[in-house]
């Protein structure tokens, strides 16, 4: 498989990188299955994988460090991610010092290692300044603990706010950005990947498959079910405008692919990895299926007619529905923010 570069670090990373999330209560329980899925995939030339303090509540990392402790923990290149609440403790999560400190250690007992090679803000976190981010994750890089940091689902004005602040401040840099990208959210193409460009920083693309609807299950006349469905109804509510336009945008994909001969699973996946900016894509399998389906992917490569067809299907830029972005801006999700206080 060949490796690309994420961002301007210098570290080689397969094109599709291994995402974790399903490993656990959110998706497989079964840890020795989980194992063997995280096994083939490594065999397969994928050296890069990502998870998160959160997904299943630790459960997650656990089971990727069991993997890691049958393999060349060097080789591999890990990510895991913070933010998340980790209890009921409301210092459990966010992004400051405090927590930051406290949780590296969490997750690298959970993962069975002494160092993350990337360690990612989730999301943004309003009520802490960059700056204060940005000097705990640097004398973690100082530390020895991680090797570089990075952050996911950031907005264009963030991710240049945190470059400006980590110059201004003399601090390590974010080199790494994690945003929702796939052929039917496309909101990242206006400003966040140029942004990201124009920096130098790593894009590692989450749920290219846009949540499974182009996992080969939605369309006309097929099961139109997710998983995540039960987590994240409204995402999938066919009453809704918004999902009724994907919808006939995924089967107006599933006929493109079928014309270039492909799965979608495989459309999906090699037109996230022709952006220029992409460093790798991550994939979510819960199944060895899951995992097969998708490997090949890597060694596909688009014709710029089927790009333009893709374009003209869902035009570049677009979002379907507010809720794809993966973060919503508190200026957008508070009204209070919006509106002058009422005159007295």
């Amino acid at each position: 498989m060949e490796h690309r570069t994420l961002g301007r670090t210098g570290v080689k990373v397969s094109p599709l990188c291994l995402g974790a999330m399903m490993f656990g209560a959110w998706g497989e329980p079964d840890h020795d299955e989980s194992v063997r899925i995280i096994q083939r995939a490594l065999d397969a030339g994928i050296n890069f994988i990502d998870t998160a303090d959160v997904y299943s509540q630790g459960e997650s990392e656990e089971i990727v460090g069991k993997a890691l402790a049958q393999v060349d923990r060097s080789q591999v290149v890990l990510a895991t991610k913070f933010h998340g609440s980790m209890g009921d403790d409301p210092n459990r999560s966010g992004n400051s010092r405090r927590w930051i400190m406290q949780e590296v250690d969490n997750s690298l007992r959970r993962l069975g290692t002494d160092y993350l090679d990337l360690y990612q803000v989730h999301r943004p976190d309003p009520t802490t300044d960059i700056e204060e981010t940005l000097s705990a994750l640097t004398d973690l890089v100082r530390a020895g603990k991680i090797r570089y940091f990075g952050h996911s689902t950031f907005p264009a004005h963030q991710i240049v706010e945190a470059q400006w602040a980590a110059q201004r401040r003399g601090t390590e840099r974010f080199v790494s950005e994690q945003p929702p990208y796939s052929m039917l959210v496309r909101g990242i193409e206006a400003a966040v990947l140029p942004v990201c460009q124009s920096y130098g920083i790593g894009v590692i693309p989450w749920s290219p498959l846009g949540g499974g609807w182009l996992s080969g299950r939605f369309g006309s006349g097929k099961d139109n079910s997710s998983r995540r469905a039960e987590r994240l109804p409204g995402r999938y509510d066919l009453s809704k405008p918004a999902n009724q336009r994907k919808m006939e945008a995924v089967d107006r994909l599933q006929a493109l692919a079928d014309e270039a001969g492909m799965s979608l699973i495989h459309l999906a996946l090699a037109f996230v990895l022709e952006h220029p900016a992409v460093s790798s894509a991550i994939i979510g399998p819960r199944t060895m299926d899951h995992l097969e389906g998708q490997l090949g992917a890597a060694e596909i490569r688009l014709d710029r007619d089927l790009l333009d067809r893709i374009d003209e299907i869902v035009p570049p830029g677009t979002d379907f529905s507010l809720d794809d972005a993966g973060y919503v801006p508190p200026a957008l999700a508070r009204p209070e923010l919006r509106r002058r206080p009422a005159a007295r």
